[in-house]
């Protein structure tokens, strides 16, 4: 059993954000597998299905970014998962845009949402694909950065394919585990 959470805001006002790529890395795999994510469950909305043998939840939490702990917590809870069942799908200011990096665990750097996941389990042993949106203009406050839609064709081209390689990272790690998702998909990026 395993669970892949992809964090963001609910709400119209929020779709297809910077802050909200774990909500579309979500709804991508979820139509690559052919689950519907429409069950409300854990303060959130869930899709189950079985993926190479093993069953597998698909979570978009529905408590807002910063709350996000209270639905990882809860899931983790029912299903009786440790940490390292949980893939963690997340927007990062501190990767280049368009940079998709697979890790094992860590600490939630500037990121609310996974700040309150390790509030709320006590763990930061958590998998994770992180999905660089780069740092903010200098001109630009972090919260309206974060909160920002894609300004122009090419913006929302290297996204797109950030997330379609961020679902491929997740469905990876599922089928074989964090190490062969981090050796496949953390490639150098030339500066």
């Amino acid at each position: 059993m395993l669970a892949i959470v992809g964090l963001g805001n609910p709400g119209e006002k929020y779709e297809h954000t910077r802050h909200n790529v774990g909500y579309d890395v979500i709804s991508i795999i979820a139509a690559k597998l052919d689950t519907p994510i429409k069950k409300l469950k854990f303060q959130g909305t869930i899709g189950e299905t079985i993926y190479k043998g093993q069953k597998l939840v698909l979570i978009k939490p529905q408590t807002y970014m910063n709350l996000s702990g209270l639905t990882v917590q809860e899931a983790m809870s029912w299903y009786k998962l440790e940490p390292k069942d949980v893939l963690i799908l997340v927007d990062d200011i501190d990767l280049p845009f368009g940079q998709v990096r697979v890790r094992a665990k860590g600490g939630p750097g500037t990121h609310n949402g996974l700040r309150h996941i390790v509030q709320c389990t006590g763990s930061g042993d958590f998998p994770r694909v992180r999905v660089g949106m780069g740092a903010p203009p200098p001109e630009w406050d972090l919260a309206d950065w974060v909160l920002s839609k894609f300004q122009t064709e090419e913006e929302r081209k290297i996204a797109y394919d950030a997330y379609l390689t961020a679902a491929d990272a997740a469905l990876c790690w599922a089928e074989n585990g964090i190490d062969v998702a981090m050796n496949r998909f953390n490639k150098r990026h030339a500066e």
